[in-house]
């Protein structure tokens, strides 16, 4: 097999493409294409594609030969407004790739989407039903959307829907240990929802595992769950949460979406990042788990160095 990383060099492109040197796959990055859209619908995100041909003939002409493309490509920005650039990495880059794909014979895509698409849902599954809740989770649900519609000959597509992921050289990872250790550290009672974090050393095996599968793979793989609640999650980095009536935290965020709704979501981002650490989000166990893929559990070691990182030599 012969696979190709697009956006190789990126958070978690750079630890897919660990993951696969280090099992002895044969991995190569590839530069992702810049690119912006408009598009508001699936329909206009495939029209939009009509129109970069040669954007596709040239990623065609490097994937050729590969087996399996992952899309690791993308704009992480949860926090930032809609914009043509997000919306184009997000929603038109990856339609662009599967007709690339589609154009050099590629057997599978593995398009790296995310659990946002989702928004406040209380459990988090792996249908195509999305809720999105701000610019950043509805330009991967466009994303997602946009491929669902195809048809890309005989390519393969599965979307793996990261959740929180976390690694020592994310800055939200930095962040969230400093949050741990400030007073603002808290959950609402009784602090033992299941916390979608989670670790990128799992998230690289998984997108593997999906690249490498022999059978049918659902079009949609959710991350598994890596057994970690909103209290042992800030507890992980040596905080000490406090723990807040869930009354009070549910009337803080009705408060806060409201002021975010008029100030153009601006807020959303941040506030959603409130909430999870407040209620976390449970989600079903999956195709992984009907499977019987081991997948490593690592994001409480990730997060115990973040916290001895940000605490400093003793």
């Amino acid at each position: 097999m012969i696979w190709s990383v697009v956006g190789g060099s990126g958070f978690v492109g750079s630890a897919v493409l660990r993951a696969l040197t280090d099992a002895g796959e044969e991995a190569r990055p590839v530069r992702a294409p810049r690119v912006t859209s408009s598009a508001d619908t699936p329909a206009q995100v495939l029209a939009e594609a009509d129109r970069q041909a040669a954007i596709v003939d040239r990623l065609a002409a490097e994937l050729t030969g590969c087996t399996v493309v992952i899309n690791a490509a993308g704009a992480a920005a949860p926090r930032s407004p809609g914009s043509p650039e997000l919306t184009g990495a997000n929603a038109l880059l990856p339609v662009l790739l599967a007709r690339a794909c589609a154009a050099a014979g590629v057997h599978r895509l593995v398009h790296v989407s995310s659990a946002a698409v989702q928004g406040h849902r209380p459990v988090l599954d792996e249908s195509p039903d999305t809720a999105p809740f701000s610019p950043y989770s509805r330009s991967k649900a466009l994303g997602e959307q946009a491929l669902g519609l195809g048809p890309f000959t005989t390519l393969e597509i599965v979307s793996v829907r990261a959740t929180s992921v976390q690694g020592l050289e994310r800055p939200t990872t930095t962040a969230l240990a400093r949050l741990a250790a400030s007073p603002l550290a808290s959950v609402a009672s009784p602090g033992t929802a299941p916390s979608p974090v989670s670790s990128v050393d799992a998230l690289a095996e998984l997108i593997r595992t999906v690249g490498l599968h022999e059978g049918e793979v659902p079009r949609i793989v959710l991350q598994p769950w890596e057994g970690m609640t909103v209290r042992s999650v800030l507890e992980a980095t040596g905080g000490t949460p406090l723990v807040l009536p869930a009354f009070l935290c549910r009337l803080i965020l009705r408060t806060g979406y409201g002021v975010s709704a008029l100030l153009k979501e601006r807020l959303h981002g941040s506030i959603r990042r409130v909430e999870l650490m407040w209620f976390g989000q449970d989600q079903v166990a999956g195709w992984v788990a009907g499977q019987g893929i081991a997948l490593p559990v690592r994001v409480s070691s990730i997060l115990e160095e973040a916290g001895a990182r940000r605490r400093g030599p003793r």
